[in-house]
C-alpha cells in the first residue's frame, strides 16, 4: 500500500479575508473527508510575510487538522527551526502530541530564506548553531526534568505521551544537516532523492555510535490532482500550480536540492516537467508511485476543483490501491 499524502500550504494570492476564511475552513473539511477514506498522512509546512498567503502557522493548523480527524498522522515538513522559541516549542509540540495520541510528526529545517530571519530579527549567519541548540533543548525538554538553558534552570511541562519524545525528523538537503541528525540520534529528512546524502548519514551514524533511520522522498514525488479530463483542468488550473511553482523557485538558490523544484515558466512547460501532474483515476494508479502526494488547493485555486480532485482520489483511486 503506498504512502498517500494530502497537502495544504493555504496559498491564496489576492484573497479576500472572507475568502481565506472559507479556504482554511474547507482544509478542515478536506482533512476529515481523507481521514474517513484511509489517507495516511496531512502535510502542512511554514513561510512568513508571503503576500500569496503562504501559511506561517503550522502547529496552530496542524492542531485543527488533529481535532478534525482521528487516524491520520500530520507532518510539518517543515518548520524553519531558529525562527522558534525552542522552550515554547517544546511546550506546543508536547501538547499536540498529548491531544493526537502521537500523530504529529516534524521535520525540523532551518530554510531557506534570508528574509524570513530578517522580519523575525533572527541572525542568519547563527542559524546552524541556533538549530543546533533547538534540537538539543527539544530532546531535554521532553523529558519533564530540570535542565540548563541559556544560563538558568528550567523545566518544561507536560511531558509527551510518546516514547521516548514526539516523533521529531531533522529535515534538509546538506551534509551538515544529515551530520546534525545523526550526531543527535534522529532521523533524517532529506530534501530530495539523495541516496549519497542518505549514505554519508548513515556514516555519521557510525561515527557517533548513534541509531537512526532516513525518510528519503522517492526517485519521482510528483504534487498530483486529479481530474475526468486533464486536458480542460490544466486550462483551468495550469495557472495555479505555476504560480506556486514559480514563487517556490524563486525562494531556492541553485544549491538547494527539492523534490518538487520546478524550472518552468509556463503551463506548457510546467505540464511537460512533471513536477506537477494532472491525472485521470485510471492514469494515477497507472504511475506505481509509491508516495501519492495529492495537492487539492494548490496555487489559490478554487475549494469545488479541490475537492473534484480529493474526491476522485478517495473514491475511485484509493479502492483500487489497497485502501
Amino acid at each position: 500500500m503506498p504512502v498517500t499524502v494530502v497537502r495544504f500550504n493555504l496559498v491564496a494570492p489576492g484573497a479576500s479575508r472572507a475568502e481565506l476564511g472559507d479556504r482554511y475552513r474547507a482544509a478542515l473539511e478536506m482533512a476529515a473527508y481523507a481521514d474517513e477514506h484511509g489517507v495516511t498522512t496531512v502535510q502542512t509546512e511554514e513561510h512568513h510575510g508571503v503576500e500569496n498567503n503562504w501559511l506561517p502557522s503550522p502547529f496552530a493548523f496542524a492542531g485543527a487538522v488533529l481535532g478534525a480527524t482521528r487516524r491520520l498522522a500530520v507532518t510539518v515538513s517543515a518548520i524553519i527551526g531558529p525562527l522558534h522559541d525552542p522552550l515554547r516549542l517544546a511546550e506546543d509540540i508536547a501538547v499536540l502530541d498529548l491531544l493526537s495520541g502521537g500523530r504529529l510528526v516534524t521535520v525540523a529545517g532551518i530554510g531557506y530564506r534570508p528574509e524570513e530571519y530578517e522580519r523575525a530579527g533572527v541572525d542568519w549567519k547563527r542559524r546552524g548553531r541556533l538549530q543546533d541548540e533547538l534540537l538539543d533543548t527539544l530532546l531535554k525538554a521532553w523529558t519533564g526534568e530540570e535542565f540548563e538553558f541559556r544560563g538558568r534552570t528550567v523545566r518544561v511541562t507536560p511531558r509527551p505521551q510518546t516514547e521516548p519524545h514526539p516523533l521529531l525528523l531533522v529535515g534538509g538537503s546538506s551534509k551538515a544537516a544529515a551530520r546534525r541528525a545523526a550526531r543527535l540520534g534522529l532521523p533524517f529528512f532529506p530534501s530530495a532523492h539523495l541516496p549519497e546524502l542518505e549514505a554519508y548519514y548513515k556514516e555519521r551514524l557510525v561515527e557517533y555510535g548513534t541509531d537512526g533511520w532516513t525518510m528519503m522522498p522517492t526517485a519521482e514525488t510528483p504534487l498530483l490532482h486529479l481530474a475526468e479530463d486533464p486536458d480542460r483542468a490544466w486550462a483551468e488550473c495550469g495557472e495555479h500550480f505555476l504560480h506556486e511553482a514559480r514563487t517556490y523557485a524563486s525562494w531556492q538558490s541553485a544549491d538547494i536540492r527539492s523534490a518538487v523544484r520546478s524550472a518552468a515558466t509556463s503551463t506548457r512547460e510546467l505540464r511537460d516537467e512533471g513536477v506537477y501532474r494532472i491525472l485521470t483515476p485510471d492514469e494515477c494508479v497507472a504511475q506505481g508511485l509509491d508516495n501519492l502526494v495529492l495537492h487539492p488547493l494548490a496555487g489559490g485555486m478554487p475549494v469545488a476543483q479541490g475537492w473534484r480532485s480529493l474526491r476522485l482520489f478517495c473514491e475511485d483511486v484509493l479502492p483500487r490501491l489497497g485502501g
